[in-house]
């Protein structure tokens, strides 16, 4: 098995905590703010909690972004941007919602209105919408294959992120509803994982760096055990 970096292994507990808060409140808050959704709209409300959900999500995916840097460069360096503009999308939906009730616009008409602003719909809502549960699809669909987490939780996951949409675009609550929880469980869970060690590899059958000989094989469960493992380590 691959062997990788002490350094890739770990975040700061700070970055680990925070990140891992962010997962959790992030699928919470929208729970909360689908109750709020009025008449095939989510109203002014519901906005608030869409924003700061997105908002809360972002800081724990990017914490998840850089505890996987080390084991998926390159998805982890085009995944990021994509989903940072993938937030764009949630925080315009939210925005959205506000206005179609403080100006007293169904949401059909409101979309029927941006068909006269191609450019400006598709940069804003058209494609850094979709961005969102894609970048969540394929968020689970890499923690899975590297096992990151347990297979059912990257599945349920990609679940979520396909519900997602199925939810979002007929502005269907009971649905949406569906679609919250299976993302709520796996990210809880998520989180939980991030802020007791991070989504470090549970077994290396080597040295898991060259600077620290003494790294022996074995298991890796959170700080304490990667600190006795350091402790270890013969001093120059």
């Amino acid at each position: 098995m691959t062997t990788y970096p002490q350094s890739q292994r770990e975040l700061p507990a700070l970055v680990r905590h925070i990140g891992g808060i962010g997962l959790m409140l992030g699928p919470a808050l929208q729970v909360v703010g689908t109750f709020f959704w009025r008449d095939g709209t989510q109203g002014i409300a519901a906005a608030p909690f869409t924003v700061i959900s997105v908002a809360a999500w972002l800081v724990g995916l990017i914490a998840v972004f850089r505890a996987l840097e080390g084991r998926v460069p390159r998805y982890t360096a085009i995944g990021l941007p994509l989903a940072v503009y993938g937030t764009v999308g949630g925080v315009a939906f939210g925005v959205q919602g506000m206005d179609e009730e403080l100006f007293g616009v169904a949401h059909g008409e409101a979309v029927r209105l941006l068909e006269a602003y191609p450019v400006a719909g598709n940069l804003v809502f058209w494609l850094a919408g979709p961005l969102f549960p894609f970048s969540l699809f394929a968020l689970g669909a890499v923690l899975a294959r590297i096992r990151a987490v347990p297979v059912p939780v990257g599945l349920l996951i990609c679940l979520g992120a396909v519900m997602f949409p199925i939810s979002r675009i007929p502005r269907d609550p009971l649905v949406a509803h569906v679609a919250d929880v299976l993302l709520l469980l796996p990210f809880l869970y998520l989180g939980a994982r991030l802020m007791a060690g991070g989504l470090a590899p549970e077994r290396s059958d080597g040295p898991s760096d060259p600077a620290d000989p003494g790294v022996k094989p074995g298991r890796i469960r959170g700080r304490w055990a990667a600190r006795a493992l350091r402790a270890t380590a013969p001093r120059s």
